[in-house]
């Protein structure tokens, strides 16, 4: 079992009042515009989950043939649509050149130096229907996979589509991750195929791509790659080995921009996603195609409220799964236009998201709580700045937000007027579980409300049980959905282990645990307090970690907060908070004392952190979260082990180190 166990009563939790109710004339547009429209979509699909995916995939997919049958479960594998035949490139693109959206912008592109362009659908139908058939003249097959390794340019995104358009398989790879972490994810996966980027931007510096591919392949140390497509963004010298390594701008000239897309079956492989665990080498999370297709479809249409005039903005990296499934799949697969961005905010750009939303028109905007809290940080001047008055709906993702921040987010960015979707989700769920439905479900800030109309979510104790009272437990999922991941790679056993095993009620039932801990209000929301490992016991007493955070971060001093346990010979565990300062403010033993007593009048005495470690910046992935792990390490004056791969700053956690 995990190290914690949230299933104890929780002294404290966030007692959230604040409720705000879907603004009348969102809902009255929305495409599901009432609690009571969401509440009978809910119960339809818990009556009869088959009939009621099956309906949704008719009429919301295109299919070359249609499935035998909806749903074929044996635990813990699923089958979705089994029979059928269908394409998601075709979804994402063909389909839509003959319903009116052939001219309509499908992909904003903003270039981190300012440069940018904009594809319609027929001119990114172009784009991936080259490249797919750049990848035949390369040998690439059906069942052949692909590592993608590129920056955030309209070539990720059509590298994707054109892997799916011939039915080859893609493991994209974060183009902040190593050498060493690409080639293992290559090695894992068989790549056959590498396609990258000179080079790309990041924070007006250059990721030399290239480069890297190259010490990754150094000494055939992926034996399986035997060539790489190279796309010129930055237009440094490179090495170019020949015979392998081939320019995109050259191979394009020479083929057809005619390619009909790979009648697949339903659950052909269409990605490898790695995931890093807390231990061991990263997890090759396996999706495939119908299921995943419907999925992001359908979570992206409802959840996103998209409309043929919006233009969608998720800040996300198409390296990781937020950007698979809610920057390339679900929107293209509705027909929106879906912005891709290469930058980030930097000390020469601070407000170069408000920027960008102003010169887009940008409707809808998905980003992590880590990036709120740093545009808090950075101050309300900058976005007011803009006419930020497009803006229709706004999102998070990555980890629960906390109701500061929440605040911060709905005051600030959406003026009082735009409903928030708070979602969660994993890389291993393929789509957005738990959210708000925007014109229909009443927010909390903090609490994610509800789960998505076809997912059973519920907090169970350490037996499986389910809890009825509000106190705190495990988060698990009852029934399968079409977007769930189907095994890691080439590793059932660990699929087993890590995700249906670890939880074994005595009715036999099979429950996907998340790992996540959660509990539910009264009214059946879910507030989700991160990884269960990240519950703390004091005193018998089990402390969500998001709780603590947020009464820190709601002191006027706390720019970003992290709290983790460390052992305690008497209490069990001991509170350790690591701090991050707003602007002018500086560590002392008086703030830190103040800050102690802070937590202790928002949450109880029950809660004040032992210790306070003031420092400038947290140990984070590429993707923005928290790596609570390492801290817990540092705090308890543990080596640091496990996989670091995804770690953004190795200098944050050399500077902790030295200060421990």
């Amino acid at each position: 079992m995990p190290e914690s166990h949230p299933e104890s009563n929780i002294e404290s939790v966030l007692q959230e009042k604040r409720l705000f109710a879907p603004p009348p004339a969102f809902a009255k547009s929305a495409q599901v515009s009432s609690l009571q429209a969401y509440q009978e979509l809910f119960d339809r699909a818990a009556a009869d989950p088959a009939k009621f995916w099956g309906e949704l995939a008719q009429q919301e997919l295109s299919w070359f043939q249609p499935w035998d049958t909806v749903l074929d479960w044996q635990p813990p594998f699923a089958k979705w649509f089994t029979g059928g035949k269908i394409n998601i490139s075709y979804n994402c693109l063909d389909r839509h050149l003959t319903t009116g959206y052939k001219n309509k912008a499908a992909l904003i592109w903003e270039g981190e130096p300012g440069d940018s362009c904009t594809l319609t659908y027929a001119q990114l139908h172009r784009e991936v229907c080259l490249m797919a058939n750049v990848l035949k003249q390369l040998g690439i097959a059906k069942g052949d996979l692909v590592g993608i390794y590129m920056p955030m340019i309209p070539e990720a995104a059509i590298a994707m589509l054109a892997c799916a358009r011939i039915g080859a398989p893609h493991t994209v790879v974060f183009g902040g991750f190593s050498a060493e972490a690409l080639r293992d994810r290559l090695v894992d996966g068989k790549a056959k195929l590498v396609i990258t980027a000179d080079g790309g931007w990041r924070k007006d510096a250059i990721v030399p791509l290239k480069d890297q591919v190259d010490k990754a392949l150094d000494d055939n140390h992926v034996p399986t790659v035997t060539n790489v497509l190279v796309v010129e963004r930055t237009k440094q010298k490179i090495s170019m080995q020949m015979g392998r390594d081939h320019w995109w701008h050259d191979l394009k000239q020479g083929v057809s921009a005619v390619c009909p897309a790979e009648p697949m079956d339903s659950e052909d492989l269409l990605f490898v996603l790695y995931t890093s665990g807390s231990t061991g080498k990263p997890k090759g999370v396996v999706h495939t195609t119908a299921g995943y297709n419907l999925y992001t479809h359908i979570t992206a249409k409802w959840i996103f409220d998209l409309k043929d005039t919006d233009v969608y903005w998720c800040t996300a990296d198409v390296g990781w799964i937020t950007g698979h499934s809610y920057i390339v799949y679900g929107p293209l697969s509705n027909g929106a236009t879906t912005v891709m961005y290469e930058g980030a905010p930097r000390a020469s750009s601070p407000d170069c998201m408000w920027e960008l939303i102003a010169k887009h028109g940008v409707t809808i905007f998905y980003t992590a709580p880590t990036a709120i809290r740093s545009f808090m940080k950075l101050g309300e001047h900058l976005p007011n700045k803009h006419d930020l008055s497009s803006l229709r709906l706004l999102g998070t993702v990555g980890e629960p937000i906390n109701p500061e921040a929440w605040m911060w987010y709905h005051q600030i960015i959406g003026k009082g007027k735009c409903p928030i979707v708070d979602t969660w989700w994993q890389t291993e769920t393929g789509g957005i579980m738990i959210t708000a439905l925007p014109g229909a479900i009443p927010t909390k800030p903090g609490s994610a409300t509800l789960p998505f109309p076809g997912i059973i979510a519920d907090v169970v104790d350490q037996a499986g049980e389910p809890i009825t009272n509000e106190s705190g437990g495990y988060l698990v999922i009852r029934h399968p959905w079409p977007g769930m991941m189907r095994t890691v790679f080439n590793d059932d056993d660990r699929f087993r282990r890590t995700y249906w095993e670890h939880l074994k009620p005595e009715s036999g039932a099979s429950l996907y645990f998340a790992g996540d801990g959660a509990h539910k209000d009264r009214d059946g929301y879910f507030w989700v307090m991160g990884r269960v490992d990240d519950v703390i016991s004091v005193a018998g007493h089990r402390l969500g970690t998001m709780e603590i955070e947020s009464a820190l971060v709601s002191h006027p001093a706390v720019a970003e907060a992290a709290v983790v346990g460390k052992p305690d010979e008497i209490k069990g565990e001991e509170i350790v908070a690591f701090v991050t300062l707003e602007g002018s403010h500086q560590p002392s033993d008086d703030l830190a004392k103040a800050l102690k007593q802070h937590v202790v009048g928002e949450i109880g005495a029950i809660a004040r952190p032992g210790e306070i470690r003031f420092t400038e910046a947290l140990p984070k992935t590429r993707s923005g979260k928290i790596m609570r792990r390492l801290l817990r390490s540092l705090a308890s004056g543990q080596e640091i082990t496990g996989d670091t791969s995804t770690l953004e700053d190795r200098g944050v956690l050399d500077k902790l180190r030295s200060e421990a």
